[in-house]
């Protein structure tokens, strides 16, 4: 499996994007925000198929505007939760406006299909640098902002009454999950997102309360999943993102019966 480079570029990538999505999607799931979380790889299409229609990478397109998505969101700081309906009036705008792009350019119909559901074996080397530099910004945006996170998180109106604004800290968290879900739909699709940055960590956080082993436990229930569903894939002809999404449903389902 390892002697053709194009399996090598998908462990790489998955292994990078992984780890990225179960630490990001801890958070995520901890500060009620997966159905943002989900909203943002909608707008990412987008952005992606805006991108293809004026000639620039689709990548660059999605992390442009799921950035700018993540920060018009976590300027609504806590009036976020409870807005499913506005979200998801977005989410399918989104959605409605990326298919719009593609009736200009029907030719790129491929690239379509592996924005909506993943295509990790397609990774290039150059895509596997924008990946990695997306990882390591994002944990160390996220070290760095790790102490007013979870405070903000736990004890909102505490922190605030300690000088912590709330509203800057929801809108550089959405930041780096929004770059975290461009990464995530090079591999998984912007369809199941969900999978990779809800599914471990929720599965985790069924399993433990601590914070360091919850952090720990989702990256490698993560990792687990991308890189088993990767062989899958190999061995079985079947798509990779149907693996890691069927992994990701075992796992939480696991994870449930010890709470029984």
């Amino acid at each position: 499996m390892f002697e053709y480079d194009f399996m090598v570029n998908a462990f790489a990538a998955s292994g990078i994007v992984a780890v990225l999505a179960g630490i990001v999607g801890y958070f995520l799931v901890m500060r009620g925000q997966t159905f943002a979380g989900h909203a943002l790889s909608h707008v990412g299409f987008t952005g992606a198929t805006g991108a293809v229609l004026v000639g620039i990478s689709p990548l660059w397109g999605m992390i442009g505007f799921t950035l700018a998505a993540g920060l018009s969101m976590g300027a609504l700081g806590e009036r976020l939760a409870g807005r499913d309906v506005a979200i998801g009036v977005v989410l399918s705008l989104s959605l409605g406006c990326g298919l719009l792009f593609l009736h200009f350019f029907t030719a790129y119909a491929t690239q379509v299909t592996a924005l909506l559901f993943g295509n990790v074996l397609g990774v290039t080397t150059s895509t596997l640098i924008v990946l990695a530099g997306i990882g390591v910004a994002c944990l160390l945006a996220l070290a760095a902002i790790m102490r007013p996170l979870l405070f903000a998180t736990v004890q909102p109106e505490l922190a605030e009454a300690k000088g912590v604004s709330l509203r800057l800290v929801s809108m550089l968290f959405l930041a780096i999950a929004a770059l975290s879900v461009a990464a995530c739909t090079q591999i998984v699709g912007v369809l199941l997102v969900f999978t990779l940055m809800v599914g471990p960590a929720a599965a985790a956080q069924n399993l433990t309360t601590r914070l360091g082993s919850g952090v720990a436990l989702a990256a490698v229930f993560a990792l687990a999943q991308a890189w088993l569903g990767v062989t899958l894939a190999f061995y079985t002809d079947w798509p990779t993102s149907f693996w890691i999404t069927a992994l990701a449903a075992i796992v939480y389902g696991a994870s449930l019966l010890p709470r029984r």
